[in-house]
Protein backbone atom coordinates (compact mmCIF):
# COMPACT_ATOMS: atom_id res chain seq x y z
CA UNK A 1 0.00 0.00 0.00
CA UNK A 2 2.40 3.01 -1.24
CA UNK A 3 -0.35 5.57 -0.94
CA UNK A 4 -0.40 5.02 3.15
CA UNK A 5 2.82 4.57 3.06
CA UNK A 6 3.85 7.95 1.41
CA UNK A 7 0.99 9.64 3.45
CA UNK A 8 2.21 8.62 6.78
CA UNK A 9 6.25 9.91 5.71
CA UNK A 10 4.42 12.87 5.18
CA UNK A 11 3.23 13.27 8.20
CA UNK A 12 6.21 11.97 9.97
CA UNK A 13 7.83 15.18 8.45
CA UNK A 14 5.32 17.47 9.33
CA UNK A 15 5.46 15.84 12.77
CA UNK A 16 9.69 16.00 12.96
CA UNK A 17 9.46 19.75 11.34
CA UNK A 18 6.79 21.21 14.18
CA UNK A 19 9.07 19.71 16.91
CA UNK A 20 12.54 21.04 15.61
CA UNK A 21 10.41 24.73 15.07
CA UNK A 22 9.51 23.96 19.06
CA UNK A 23 13.26 23.45 19.76
CA UNK A 24 14.39 26.23 18.31
CA UNK A 25 11.59 28.23 19.79
CA UNK A 26 12.82 26.78 23.45
CA UNK A 27 15.99 27.14 22.79
CA UNK A 28 15.84 30.68 21.75
CA UNK A 29 13.86 31.50 24.98
CA UNK A 30 16.33 30.04 26.71
CA UNK A 31 19.02 32.10 25.35
CA UNK A 32 17.22 35.04 26.35
CA UNK A 33 17.13 34.37 29.49
CA UNK A 34 20.28 33.06 29.82
CA UNK A 35 21.56 36.24 27.76
CA UNK A 36 24.35 37.86 29.60
CA UNK A 37 23.49 41.56 28.08
CA UNK A 38 26.47 43.17 29.52
CA UNK A 39 29.77 40.73 29.06
CA UNK A 40 32.74 43.00 28.80
CA UNK A 41 31.88 45.28 30.68
CA UNK A 42 33.90 45.84 34.20
CA UNK A 43 32.27 46.82 36.89
CA UNK A 44 33.87 49.26 39.51
CA UNK A 45 32.22 48.19 42.93
CA UNK A 46 32.96 49.85 46.31
CA UNK A 47 31.94 48.61 49.64
CA UNK A 48 31.64 50.99 53.27
CA UNK A 49 34.22 50.47 55.88
CA UNK A 50 31.65 49.04 58.76
CA UNK A 51 31.76 45.39 58.28
CA UNK A 52 27.93 45.38 58.59
CA UNK A 53 26.96 46.31 54.96
CA UNK A 54 29.63 43.65 53.38
CA UNK A 55 26.76 40.67 52.75
CA UNK A 56 24.29 42.68 50.73
CA UNK A 57 27.84 44.18 48.62
CA UNK A 58 28.53 40.60 48.08
CA UNK A 59 24.79 39.57 46.92
CA UNK A 60 24.85 42.24 44.53
CA UNK A 61 28.12 41.68 43.36
CA UNK A 62 27.18 37.73 42.57
CA UNK A 63 23.72 39.40 40.78
CA UNK A 64 25.79 41.65 37.88
CA UNK A 65 28.57 38.70 37.39
CA UNK A 66 25.41 36.87 36.57
CA UNK A 67 24.58 39.11 34.56
CA UNK A 68 27.88 39.41 32.57
CA UNK A 69 29.36 41.91 34.27
CA UNK A 70 33.13 41.62 34.85
CA UNK A 71 33.20 42.74 38.50
CA UNK A 72 36.64 44.12 39.87
CA UNK A 73 37.33 43.68 43.97
CA UNK A 74 35.26 46.45 45.78
CA UNK A 75 36.87 49.62 47.21
CA UNK A 76 36.89 49.99 50.95
CA UNK A 77 35.88 53.83 51.42
CA UNK A 78 35.42 55.90 53.85
CA UNK A 79 31.68 58.20 53.23
CA UNK A 80 33.26 61.53 52.27
CA UNK A 81 35.62 59.48 49.82
CA UNK A 82 33.34 57.43 48.43
CA UNK A 83 30.38 60.33 47.48
CA UNK A 84 33.36 62.11 45.76
CA UNK A 85 34.93 58.81 43.74
CA UNK A 86 30.94 57.79 42.18
CA UNK A 87 30.83 61.42 41.68
CA UNK A 88 33.65 61.37 39.29
CA UNK A 89 33.49 57.58 38.24
CA UNK A 90 36.18 56.66 40.11
CA UNK A 91 34.30 53.68 40.84
CA UNK A 92 31.10 53.00 39.80
CA UNK A 93 28.37 51.89 42.97
CA UNK A 94 28.36 50.91 46.50
CA UNK A 95 24.91 49.79 48.31
CA UNK A 96 25.57 51.37 51.50
CA UNK A 97 23.79 55.01 51.62
CA UNK A 98 22.10 55.80 54.61
CA UNK A 99 19.56 58.42 53.60
CA UNK A 100 18.80 60.46 55.30
CA UNK A 101 21.83 60.44 57.27
CA UNK A 102 24.21 60.87 54.18
CA UNK A 103 22.28 64.03 53.35
CA UNK A 104 24.43 66.16 53.96
CA UNK A 105 26.69 64.55 51.17
CA UNK A 106 24.35 65.08 48.64
CA UNK A 107 26.03 68.01 47.21
CA UNK A 108 29.04 65.95 46.34
CA UNK A 109 27.39 63.49 44.67
CA UNK A 110 24.35 65.11 43.12
CA UNK A 111 25.39 65.77 39.57
CA UNK A 112 27.52 62.84 39.01
CA UNK A 113 25.84 60.16 40.92
CA UNK A 114 22.67 59.36 42.85
CA UNK A 115 20.71 57.05 44.62
CA UNK A 116 18.74 53.89 43.16
CA UNK A 117 16.56 51.65 44.46
CA UNK A 118 16.40 50.48 47.87
CA UNK A 119 18.79 47.51 49.72
CA UNK A 120 16.33 48.52 52.94
CA UNK A 121 13.55 50.87 53.19
CA UNK A 122 12.44 52.60 56.34
CA UNK A 123 14.29 49.73 58.71
CA UNK A 124 17.55 50.96 59.89
CA UNK A 125 17.67 52.52 63.13
CA UNK A 126 20.10 54.15 65.25
CA UNK A 127 20.65 55.30 68.68
CA UNK A 128 21.94 54.91 72.10
CA UNK A 129 21.79 51.97 74.44
CA UNK A 130 22.77 50.84 78.21
CA UNK A 131 22.35 47.76 79.99
CA UNK A 132 19.40 46.91 81.43
CA UNK A 133 20.41 45.95 84.69
CA UNK A 134 22.20 49.24 85.08
CA UNK A 135 19.53 51.24 83.57
CA UNK A 136 16.92 49.87 85.94
CA UNK A 137 19.11 50.30 88.71
CA UNK A 138 20.33 53.93 88.59
CA UNK A 139 16.54 54.63 86.92
CA UNK A 140 18.20 55.96 82.99
CA UNK A 141 15.69 56.83 80.49
CA UNK A 142 17.59 59.40 78.57
CA UNK A 143 20.96 61.17 77.40
CA UNK A 144 20.86 63.78 79.95
CA UNK A 145 20.26 61.09 82.86
CA UNK A 146 24.38 60.79 82.24
CA UNK A 147 24.93 64.78 83.78
CA UNK A 148 23.91 63.05 87.10
CA UNK A 149 27.35 61.63 88.93
CA UNK A 150 26.41 58.08 90.04
CA UNK A 151 25.41 57.25 86.17
CA UNK A 152 29.17 59.34 85.16
CA UNK A 153 30.18 57.11 87.84
CA UNK A 154 28.92 54.09 86.71
CA UNK A 155 30.04 54.39 82.83
CA UNK A 156 33.80 55.91 83.96
CA UNK A 157 35.95 53.14 82.43
CA UNK A 158 39.57 55.21 82.69
CA UNK A 159 38.59 57.48 85.73
CA UNK A 160 38.61 61.09 83.90
CA UNK A 161 35.20 61.60 85.79
CA UNK A 162 33.18 60.90 82.08
CA UNK A 163 31.12 58.03 80.96
CA UNK A 164 32.68 56.29 78.07
CA UNK A 165 30.11 55.41 75.24
CA UNK A 166 31.26 53.44 72.14
CA UNK A 167 30.69 56.26 69.33
CA UNK A 168 31.85 56.22 65.63
CA UNK A 169 34.75 56.47 64.01
CA UNK A 170 35.85 59.80 62.40
CA UNK A 171 34.85 59.62 58.64
CA UNK A 172 31.17 57.79 59.47
CA UNK A 173 28.21 59.98 58.88
CA UNK A 174 27.24 59.05 62.70
CA UNK A 175 30.25 60.69 64.02
CA UNK A 176 28.99 63.63 63.02
CA UNK A 177 25.63 63.33 64.44
CA UNK A 178 26.95 62.14 67.89
CA UNK A 179 29.33 65.28 68.11
CA UNK A 180 26.44 67.32 67.47
CA UNK A 181 24.54 66.20 69.78
CA UNK A 182 27.08 65.82 72.97
CA UNK A 183 27.45 69.61 72.18
CA UNK A 184 23.45 70.27 71.63
CA UNK A 185 22.64 68.47 74.88
CA UNK A 186 25.51 69.69 76.83
CA UNK A 187 27.22 66.43 77.81
CA UNK A 188 30.68 67.21 76.21
CA UNK A 189 31.86 67.52 79.94
CA UNK A 190 29.99 64.18 80.73
CA UNK A 191 30.28 61.88 78.18
CA UNK A 192 33.59 60.63 76.60
CA UNK A 193 32.86 59.13 73.06
CA UNK A 194 34.84 56.43 71.88
CA UNK A 195 36.08 56.67 68.68
CA UNK A 196 38.12 53.95 67.56
CA UNK A 197 37.47 51.22 65.51
CA UNK A 198 33.99 50.05 65.74
CA UNK A 199 33.60 46.54 66.05
CA UNK A 200 36.63 46.41 68.08
CA UNK A 201 35.50 48.44 70.42
CA UNK A 202 31.86 46.75 70.68
CA UNK A 203 33.84 43.81 71.21
CA UNK A 204 35.35 44.95 74.24
CA UNK A 205 32.22 46.70 75.60
CA UNK A 206 30.55 43.10 74.95
CA UNK A 207 33.42 40.86 76.87
CA UNK A 208 32.46 43.73 79.94
CA UNK A 209 28.85 42.73 79.40
CA UNK A 210 29.31 39.22 79.96
CA UNK A 211 31.32 40.14 83.03
CA UNK A 212 28.47 42.21 84.62
CA UNK A 213 30.01 45.53 84.08
CA UNK A 214 27.49 48.07 82.70
CA UNK A 215 28.07 49.34 78.80
CA UNK A 216 27.18 52.33 77.28
CA UNK A 217 26.89 52.35 73.24
CA UNK A 218 25.66 53.88 70.27
CA UNK A 219 24.83 51.25 67.34
CA UNK A 220 22.16 50.99 64.28
CA UNK A 221 20.02 48.33 62.98
CA UNK A 222 20.67 45.99 61.20
CA UNK A 223 24.09 45.44 62.90
CA UNK A 224 25.14 42.08 65.10
CA UNK A 225 25.07 44.15 68.33
CA UNK A 226 21.28 44.21 68.62
CA UNK A 227 21.48 40.19 67.92
CA UNK A 228 23.73 39.65 70.48
CA UNK A 229 22.60 41.99 72.84
CA UNK A 230 18.69 41.80 72.97
CA UNK A 231 17.22 45.06 73.63
CA UNK A 232 14.36 44.74 75.88
CA UNK A 233 16.14 41.69 77.95
CA UNK A 234 20.20 42.74 77.54
CA UNK A 235 20.11 46.54 76.64
CA UNK A 236 17.54 49.07 76.40
CA UNK A 237 16.94 51.79 73.62
CA UNK A 238 17.72 55.71 75.64
CA UNK A 239 15.55 58.46 75.04
CA UNK A 240 17.43 62.15 73.33
CA UNK A 241 15.92 64.95 75.44
CA UNK A 242 14.78 67.04 72.42
CA UNK A 243 15.35 66.39 68.76
CA UNK A 244 18.24 67.81 67.55
CA UNK A 245 20.07 67.12 64.20
CA UNK A 246 23.02 68.63 62.46
CA UNK A 247 22.52 71.48 59.93
CA UNK A 248 21.74 69.65 56.47
CA UNK A 249 19.47 66.87 58.57
CA UNK A 250 17.38 69.65 60.29
CA UNK A 251 14.04 68.35 58.56
CA UNK A 252 14.36 65.06 59.91
CA UNK A 253 13.51 65.96 63.60
CA UNK A 254 10.23 65.61 63.30
CA UNK A 255 10.59 61.91 62.28
CA UNK A 256 13.19 60.95 64.54
CA UNK A 257 10.60 59.88 67.64
CA UNK A 258 10.12 56.33 65.91
CA UNK A 259 6.99 54.28 67.28
CA UNK A 260 6.92 50.47 68.64
CA UNK A 261 11.03 50.28 69.22
CA UNK A 262 11.27 47.05 70.85
CA UNK A 263 13.34 47.26 74.12
CA UNK A 264 12.93 51.24 74.16
CA UNK A 265 12.19 52.63 77.51
CA UNK A 266 9.33 54.55 76.06
CA UNK A 267 6.67 54.39 73.27
CA UNK A 268 7.12 56.53 71.07
CA UNK A 269 10.48 56.38 71.45
CA UNK A 270 12.46 59.62 71.27
CA UNK A 271 15.63 58.10 69.67
CA UNK A 272 16.86 61.57 67.87
CA UNK A 273 17.76 59.99 64.95
CA UNK A 274 14.78 59.30 61.93
CA UNK A 275 14.79 55.71 60.34
CA UNK A 276 17.01 54.88 57.09
CA UNK A 277 16.86 53.53 54.34
CA UNK A 278 19.64 51.53 53.00
CA UNK A 279 20.17 52.49 49.18
CA UNK A 280 22.57 52.10 46.37
CA UNK A 281 24.15 54.83 44.99
CA UNK A 282 25.16 55.24 41.26
CA UNK A 283 27.51 56.92 39.00
CA UNK A 284 24.98 58.27 36.19
CA UNK A 285 27.14 57.62 33.17
CA UNK A 286 27.58 53.68 34.25
CA UNK A 287 23.93 53.91 35.12
CA UNK A 288 22.77 55.51 32.02
CA UNK A 289 25.38 53.18 30.05
CA UNK A 290 24.25 49.73 31.75
CA UNK A 291 20.16 49.26 31.92
CA UNK A 292 20.55 46.23 33.10
CA UNK A 293 22.66 47.20 35.97
CA UNK A 294 20.08 50.20 36.89
CA UNK A 295 17.53 47.94 36.49
CA UNK A 296 18.58 45.18 38.79
CA UNK A 297 19.34 48.20 42.03
CA UNK A 298 15.72 49.30 40.93
CA UNK A 299 14.67 46.06 42.06
CA UNK A 300 16.85 44.44 44.32
CA UNK A 301 15.81 44.09 47.98
CA UNK A 302 17.68 42.28 51.04
CA UNK A 303 15.85 41.45 54.07
CA UNK A 304 16.34 42.98 57.26
CA UNK A 305 16.52 39.70 59.43
CA UNK A 306 18.52 38.04 56.60
CA UNK A 307 21.44 40.71 57.36
CA UNK A 308 20.79 40.42 61.19
CA UNK A 309 21.40 36.29 60.72
CA UNK A 310 24.30 36.96 58.86
CA UNK A 311 26.09 39.95 60.94
CA UNK A 312 25.67 37.21 63.92
CA UNK A 313 27.64 34.81 61.73
CA UNK A 314 30.35 37.15 61.21
CA UNK A 315 30.38 38.35 64.78
CA UNK A 316 30.60 34.70 66.09
CA UNK A 317 34.13 33.94 64.32
CA UNK A 318 32.36 33.65 60.12
CA UNK A 319 34.07 37.01 59.18
CA UNK A 320 36.62 36.11 56.46
CA UNK A 321 35.92 37.49 52.89
CA UNK A 322 35.61 33.71 51.77
CA UNK A 323 32.52 33.15 54.65
CA UNK A 324 31.16 36.60 53.36
CA UNK A 325 31.37 34.98 49.61
CA UNK A 326 29.47 31.70 51.10
CA UNK A 327 27.08 33.64 53.33
CA UNK A 328 25.85 35.14 49.79
CA UNK A 329 25.50 32.09 47.75
CA UNK A 330 24.10 30.52 50.30
CA UNK A 331 21.24 33.07 50.49
CA UNK A 332 21.28 33.13 46.97
CA UNK A 333 20.37 29.45 46.81
CA UNK A 334 17.81 29.69 49.37
CA UNK A 335 16.17 32.30 47.65
CA UNK A 336 16.76 31.60 43.82
CA UNK A 337 12.83 32.22 42.37
CA UNK A 338 13.48 35.84 43.71
CA UNK A 339 16.89 35.93 42.52
CA UNK A 340 16.19 34.71 39.10
CA UNK A 341 13.21 37.04 38.81
CA UNK A 342 15.58 39.88 39.36
CA UNK A 343 17.87 39.22 36.88
CA UNK A 344 15.09 38.76 34.42
CA UNK A 345 13.93 42.28 35.19
CA UNK A 346 17.48 43.56 34.29
CA UNK A 347 18.06 41.38 31.38
CA UNK A 348 13.96 42.74 29.61
CA UNK A 349 15.63 46.49 30.30
CA UNK A 350 18.77 45.37 28.58
CA UNK A 351 16.96 44.42 25.37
Amino acid sequence: MPGYRLNGLARAGRMLAAAAAITVASGAALQAQDAKPRKGVTVKPARATWSTGYFQTEIYLQALRELGYTVGKPKELKNEIFYQAVATGDVHFWVNGWFPLHGDLAGTFSKGARPIGYVAKGGALQGYLVDKKTADRLKITNLSDFKRPEVKKAFDIDGDGKAEMVACPPGWGCEQVIRHQLDAYDLRGHVDPIKAEYSAAMADALGRFKTGKPIFFYTWTPNWTVGVLKPGRDVVWLNVPFPSLPKGQKQWEKVSTVKNVVGCVSNPCRMGWPANDLRPIVNNAFAEANPAARRLFEVMRIPLAAIFAQNAKMQAGENKEADIRRHAEEWIARNRKTFNGWLTEARKAAK
